[in-house]
């Protein structure tokens, strides 16, 4: 999979509201909300253009009774997908194949939730960061255009330090 970073689009935003909205109305009382994340939810900020979602599940719900809710909104279910507590789901364009939308549903309350939070809120906060990052992604995406594997190494050093710092200033 060929690694593309584009300009900001401010659709994106308007595109990830559009998809928490029919997460919302699908699962109901099953979500607290559905968090836009990743970097198409850092206005000005350049990024692979597929909408980052984390939909936040109600503590003591068995997500994974869901499943065929989530399906129904055209996801492809993949489980925790290599990530503890996670369940992992995607959506495609069933015409071309393309990416969409990729969601990281974890339980209220995880720490995962507000680690993916703090990241992107530093972003937001702080536009030097953010052009820090694009930087990042920019070079990353450059000597790893072909490999997305790689391309999350070479930003992952990067994105724990900040994680850590933005992490600190919340605790």
């Amino acid at each position: 999979m060929k690694i593309d970073i584009a300009s900001y689009d401010p659709t994106w935003a308007v595109l990830a509201e559009a998809e928490g909205a029919r997460w919302l109305d699908a699962l109901g009382d099953a979500l607290v909300t559905v968090h836009h994340i990743g970097s198409t939810a850092v206005p000005g900020l350049s990024a692979k253009p597929v909408l980052d979602l984390m939909p936040e599940i109600r503590a003591g719900l068995d997500f994974d009774s869901q499943r065929h809710l989530v399906e129904g909104l055209g996801y492809e279910w993949m489980g925790e997908f290599g990530l503890p507590r996670r369940r992992y789901c995607r959506l495609s364009d069933p015409e071309t194949g393309t990416r969409l939308v990729q969601a990281h549903c974890y339980t209220a309350g995880d720490s995962e939730i507000t680690r993916h939070l703090a990241f992107r809120d530093a972003l937001r906060g702080d536009p030097m960061l953010a052009g820090a990052y694009e930087n990042r992604k920019r070079h990353c995406a450059s000597v790893h255009f072909n490999d997305l594997k790689a391309y999350g190494r070479c930003k992952s050093d990067w994105i724990d330090t900040v994680e850590a710092r933005a992490l600190k200033g919340i605790r």
